[in-house]
Formats: C-alpha cells, sequence, structure tokens
C-alpha cells in the first residue's frame, strides 16, 4: 500500500512540458426495462429532469440530475447494451445519512436502515451480516451507509461524507464555502507579507480552484503564489 499511495500522489506532479486537460465525470448509465416506470421512479426522488428526448420508435434518452450533484444519470431505449439492474454501487454522498434516509422514505421509496460495516465490503451486498445497524459509533466521515434500489434493481448507496480525506476533492455547498474561504484567508495572511503587489481575489480564486481539484492547502497556496507571480510577470513593462 505504501507503494502504491507513492504512485498516487506521484501521478499529481506536473510535468511542464504536459497541459493537464480536466476530465471530468459528468454522465453515467443505467439499464432499465421500462423506460417510463425509470422516469416515473426517478422523478419521484426529487431529481432534476434535464431531457427526454426521442428519435423514432428505436431511440429515447432522458436525463436526471440528482440535487448538488455535478454527474447525472442517463437511461433510456438503445443507450447500452448491459442487462437492466446490473448497475450496483451507485453512490450519493450526503451530508447528514439520517436526513437524506427520511426524505426518501418520505417520498415513498424502500430503503435501507442506516447501517456500517462490521466486514470490508459489506456496504456492496445487501443480503449478509457483515451490515451493523445504525450509523458508525464514532459517526465517523465515509462510514455510515444506506442503500436503495430502482424498480430494475440498479442498487444506489447513500454514503455520509462530513469531511473529505486529503486531495479527494470538494462537495460545495455554502458551509464547504465558508469553510474553504476562512482556510483560503488564513493562507492567504501568511502568503501577503512577502507577496508582490496584487489583489486579494487573484489568489483566492486560484486557492479555491486548486483546492476543488483535490489539492492539500499547501499545495493549493502554492499554485495560488504562482498563479500571482505568473500574472505579474505577464503584465507589460
Amino acid at each position: 500500500m505504501a507503494n502504491l499511495k507513492y504512485e498516487i500522489r506521484s501521478n499529481d506532479a506536473r510535468d511542464a512540458s504536459v497541459a493537464r486537460v480536466d476530465m471530468k465525470l459528468e454522465v453515467v448509465v443505467i439499464p432499465v426495462s421500462d423506460v417510463d416506470r425509470a422516469k416515473e421512479f426517478y422523478g419521484r426522488l426529487g431529481w432534476r429532469l434535464d431531457a427526454d428526448r426521442a428519435a423514432g420508435a428505436d431511440f429515447r434518452i432522458i436525463q436526471y440530475t440528482p440535487p448538488g450533484s455535478a454527474c447525472s444519470v442517463q437511461f433510456g431505449t438503445n443507450l447500452t447494451s448491459a442487462t437492466p439492474g446490473s448497475a450496483q454501487g451507485l453512490y450519493l454522498i450526503v451530508s447528514d445519512i439520517e436526513a437524506a434516509r427520511n426524505e426518501l422514505v418520505a417520498r415513498r421509496v424502500e430503503v435501507s436502515e442506516v447501517f456500517h460495516e462490521g466486514a470490508p465490503g459489506a456496504r456492496f451486498h445487501q443480503a449478509t451480516n457483515g451490515r451493523v445497524s445504525g450509523p458508525a459509533p464514532d459517526r465517523s466521515s465515509y462510514g455510515s451507509y444506506a442503500s436503495f434500489r430502482d424498480p430494475d434493481g440498479n442498487g444506489w448507496l447513500l454514503q455520509e461524507v462530513t469531511t473529505r480525506l486529503a486531495g479527494r476533492g470538494l462537495s460545495m455547498d455554502v458551509a464547504t464555502l465558508t469553510e474553504l474561504l476562512r482556510e483560503a484567508e488564513k493562507r492567504h495572511g501568511e502568503y501577503e507579507p512577502t507577496a508582490p503587489k496584487h489583489h486579494w481575489s487573484g489568489w483566492y480564486a486560484a486557492y479555491i480552484v486548486a483546492r476543488e481539484n483535490g489539492r492539500t492547502p499547501e499545495e493549493a497556496a502554492e499554485d495560488a503564489a504562482l498563479h500571482i507571480e505568473g500574472a505579474r510577470d505577464r503584465v507589460p513593462g
């Protein structure tokens, strides 16, 4: 694992000869057998309907987006050859597992009880005694779950995340953004006494983008400083 950890972090190194291109996962296709039934189900979840388009009788595409998600789901006619119900382990990250479960129940969705793992991987297997009733004992981030399925059996997993691990990026909401701005203020305060003349907004913007991309606070501060210094160098003399 030590070697794996090093390899993952080493991939983050920036090669000046290679341009970095963002690759953002934005859509997951799920296989369903009855398109209208699936549309009713995902609409009942309160997800946003982005599209419902058809081209004759042989093609139809529907897209829904969960609240606050940057990734959407698509299903329809002739979108995938996968067996209906074969999509499993689809994560929905929530800040409060019990509130999220209660909302689904109120929307007439059959949801498991909140549980934590008593055995590694138990979250992926509904019929197992490895699931222990109730949230993680210390309510640790990433440790509490609940699961549900759509009418075809595609499996969804609610996971409570309150504090993200370093390098995992950020899920932006008001509380997270407030904390991030305070963090940026602290780091900028450390940088400003020896910094070239600049407007704080440029440093903050570069810092926040870096943190959203999974950089640590130290790495994000370095990126922001490089941004300011690069901007200074581009100003005509």
